[in-house]
């Protein structure tokens, strides 16, 4: 059946503003472009978007993927006729013209990677190099000069980055010399990155370590003083364990949400108020809109830790926890609150600057954590004094695209 007047019309109208968008967005990025004004705003515009690109891809470290895409941007700032990217071991991307040299070049570079210095081959030298140990023979029209400079990281030479052109002037060794300096850099923040990475698992197995003996225990005995007296409680007391344990004690992941962190604190005040009874009040008020927030894996579960502990445990009589969890623009604010014994402010100044002996291990490390990730200004805020009980306050941005619970 032939399509109606009205579809065709239908199709006509979609396609053309599909074609008045397409038109729309290239006028606009054309002149946001012209907007730049002179050629010199221009020529740095374009430079440090290819750096920013390549920079992106570099993140990760050295590797095949990220230097296959950083090298097409890399050779764009050089205006060479062809980049390469090496580890220590062989190539890791090429792009552009060449390739016949490819399976000479980490032989070209063993002296770049033993000493650290920047090597210039000139076009008819490279053809002799290249074409040495059974290489290729190259032909006039695609002879060409290299420069090799290390990308070091550091003492160590991780690798090198080599620029191929007709000739090797000046400008293009000067140049070369400077993208391998940036080079090392992304390296460097991609090690840092990792170190970091491992420096938070090596403080969360800290934290476990710090849960295991003292909570395990007492929690143990806490649960056998039910077994016969109340064999229904214990039973529920054992799942409750169970469930806290696996949570503490997983394998996976730096981060969590806040709702996930309450219910670990839910269960671990469950085990905690099996010894205490009445002594330990617990009140909530927490706003749901800010339940998905993802927080660092075991951040707030050792604040109420300390607060049983070193707050409620020494003092005579009951004591009161209260737990809030407010939204506060782009920022969910937590609060952890106890009228237990307090501190004297200047050992918590020696806890926060990691002095402690031992007592207050999870507040140290948590408040470290919080500033590694979100930045100093993002630390824990605590109030305390001896006697008037502590107030703890976390603040952690609602939206953290890079980090997934």
């Amino acid at each position: 059946m032939p399509d109606s007047p009205l579809l065709t019309a239908a199709a006509a109208a979609v396609i053309a503003l599909a074609i008045t968008a397409v038109v729309a967005a290239g006028l606009k990025v054309l002149r946001s472009f012209r907007d730049l004004g002179t050629d010199a705003e221009r020529a740095t515009y374009t430079t440090l978007h290819a750096a920013s690109r390549a920079g992106q891809y570099l993140r990760t470290g050295l590797n095949p993927a990220g230097a296959a895409k950083a090298s097409k941007q890399l050779r764009s700032l050089l205006g060479c006729d062809a980049l390469a990217i090496t580890d220590t071991t062989g190539v890791l991307a090429w792009d552009g013209a060449g390739e016949e040299l490819k399976p000479a070049l980490m032989r070209l570079a063993a002296k770049v990677l033993d000493g650290a210095h920047l090597a210039v081959i000139p076009a008819g030298e490279l053809q002799l190099q290249a074409a040495g140990d059974g290489g290729p023979t190259l032909t006039p029209e695609v002879e060409r000069a290299v420069v090799i400079a290390p990308i070091k990281a550091g003492a160590r030479v991780v690798g090198v980055v080599a620029a191929f052109a007709p000739a090797a002037g000046a400008g293009l060794v000067r140049a070369t010399g400077e993208v391998a300096d940036w080079v090392a850099t992304q390296v460097e923040l991609a090690e840092l990155d990792a170190s970091r990475t491992l420096l938070m698992e090596a403080e969360v197995r800290a934290l476990r370590a710090q849960i295991s003996p003292h909570f395990i225990y007492n929690s143990l005995n806490a649960i056998a003083s039910f077994i016969n007296t109340d064999p229904v409680r214990a039973r529920e007391l054992v799942v409750e364990f169970a469930d806290f344990t696996r949570y503490s004690f997983r394998r996976h992941g730096d981060f969590t949400t806040l709702a996930e962190e309450l219910r670990c604190i839910d269960r671990y005040l469950l085990l905690e108020r099996a010894r205490f009874g009445d002594r330990v009040q617990v009140s909530l008020r927490i706003a749901p809109e800010v339940l998905s927030t993802v927080i660092p894996f075991l951040s707030l579960q050792p604040l109420v830790e300390n607060a049983v502990r070193h707050g409620l445990e020494a003092k005579e009589g009951p004591g009161h926890i209260s737990i809030t969890a407010n939204d506060s623009g782009a920022f969910a604010e937590v609060t952890i609150e106890d009228d237990g014994v307090g501190m004297d402010p200047d050992q918590l100044r020696s806890v926060l600057a990691g002095h402690s002996d031992g007592e207050h291990v999870g507040l140290g490390n948590v408040d470290a954590r919080l500033r590694q990730v979100y930045g100093d200004e993002n630390g824990l805020v605590i109030e305390t004094a001896p006697g008037e009980g502590t107030l703890i306050t976390m603040r952690v941005p609602k939206s953290q695209p890079r980090h997934d619970a």
